[in-house]
């Protein structure tokens, strides 16, 4: 069953999800809503012209820092010093270049202005995050994402230079902040670096910790 938000601010249990994920539609993108969709393992995703779409997955593809697997090259790549990696100094570039990054097998971008806006001021109140990397002071690449206690939402990234979104990546479970990275969609990159499936159980334990 698919449910229909309205002003209220709540949600709907996440275990109700269809099984594609999808628990509900509509509502909005404020701060105190988006906070407590994080807060119970929901995420909105949905393209230009749809209604706000809330996802709830029965399993999700995380990455435990502790698990992060750094291959030769990536080491070399670091040692190299070539990167700078700086943490939320550029919030509105990463999520602008998360938006305009064209992607196999996706027509546009689900990161709408709506939601470029809506995620920005969540980085304003302090709750979403991003890491950029840069070279020769040229942005290359980062991710962003919501913060939520020791769990790290990660919504999107990219690389305008091989290896770039990679190294912010490595560099964001080397600050040692949190226990687990919600990665949301599996790419076979993701899984080489250590990220696994796990049960919505499992992820919601960790999550309410």
């Amino acid at each position: 069953m698919i449910f229909r938000l309205d002003e209220r601010l709540l949600f709907p249990d996440p275990a109700l999800a269809e099984e594609d994920g999808l628990l509900a539609i509509e509502g909005d993108l404020s701060p105190e809503r988006l906070q407590l969709a994080y807060q119970n393992g929901i995420f909105p995703w949905y393209s230009e012209g749809e209604p706000i779409l809330w996802f709830a997955p029965h399993e999700r593809f995380v990455l435990y820092p502790d698990e992060l697997r750094v291959s030769k090259s990536m080491r070399q790549i670091i040692r190299s010093g070539k990167f700078t990696v700086i943490f939320n100094q550029s919030f509105a570039d990463v999520i602008k270049a998360c938006a305009d990054t064209k992607r196999e097998g996706q027509n546009g971008t689900w990161i709408t202005a709506d939601m470029q806006q809506a995620y920005i001021r969540l980085h304003q109140l302090g709750i979403a995050h991003s890491v950029e990397v840069w070279l020769d002071d040229v942005l290359a690449g980062g991710l962003y994402g919501v913060a939520v206690g020791k769990v790290f939402c990660g919504e999107s990234m990219f690389s305008k230079v091989s290896n770039a979104s990679k190294l912010a990546l490595i560099a964001l479970c080397q600050t040692k902040k949190y226990q687990m990275i919600d990665c949301q969609v599996y790419t076979e990159h993701l899984e080489s670096m250590g990220a696994r499936m796990i049960s919505r159980d499992e992820y919601m334990v960790t999550l309410k910790k």
